[in-house]
């Protein structure tokens, strides 16, 4: 079993494969469950294997924050900054 910083390390470094962030979230849920299964609910192995589910999950949430839909207004003003209505003052 992998340790949380290297399951969300190859999270990272694999989306350019063909593996999606759900897939992998996937795969360490069914493994926590796994583990638990095999050591007890209380054990270590199964506290690990949540944690790094929870990390997984935690890394798609700031993942999907930093794409963000431009507004039309956005759009507007990217492609007329000189406009009254793109103006931004500082107070």
């Amino acid at each position: 079993m992998q340790n949380t910083l290297d399951a969300v390390e190859n999270v990272v470094t694999s989306q350019s494969g063909s593996t999606t962030i759900e897939q992998v979230i996937h795969d360490s849920i069914v493994e926590a469950r796994s583990a638990c299964g095999l050591h007890g609910d209380s054990s270590q192995e199964c506290a690990v294997a949540w944690d790094i589910v929870e990390e997984l999950q935690a890394e798609r949430s700031h993942r999907s924050k930093e794409v963000q839909v431009k507004t039309s207004l956005d759009q507007y003003c990217s492609l007329h900054p000189e406009a009254v209505e793109c103006r931004v003052y500082d107070v």
